[in-house]
């Protein structure tokens, strides 16, 4: 993995001058197969195929701790403002928090991201134009 392109990725998403989309192909040329953010810690941790982990920290101050209940309505709506509406990264990040996301996993490769909160509860959500494939 190209570590000075996933620190420039996760700069540019930090301070919202890169698109997910964007992100998403970036990773994938440098080989990450995948990456959790860590909302508790906040970093990230990137992960590629071959066991390499490149981590980076989430630099935002003043944000309220991650909420005790797990609303999947509420970050659906995050997730929607950021997808059709081009919401900031920042704003995502205070928005899940507050929806009660500890975390998250980004699965680039299987084109899904899954939510997790404290109790243990989980939201998957597919990447725009993908959905799960019922044919195995």
């Amino acid at each position: 993995m190209n570590t000075e392109i996933i620190n420039q990725v996760a700069r540019g998403t930090l301070d919202g001058t890169i698109a997910f989309p964007d992100v998403v192909r970036q990773l994938l040329t440098t080989g990450v197969e995948y990456y959790q953010v860590d909302y508790v810690a906040m970093r990230k941790t990137f992960y590629s195929a071959d066991g390499d982990i490149v981590v980076t920290t989430i630099g935002y101050e003043g944000l309220s701790a991650v909420a005790r209940e797990f609303d999947v309505k509420k970050l659906r709506e995050a997730i929607l403002d950021s997808q059709r509406h081009g919401q900031k990264y920042r704003d995502f990040t205070r928005r899940a928090m507050e929806a009660g996301v500890q975390g998250y996993f980004a699965f680039l490769r299987g084109q899904r991201v899954t939510y997790f909160g404290r109790g243990g509860d989980a939201h998957t959500e597919w990447f725009p134009g993908s959905e799960p494939s019922h044919s195995k």
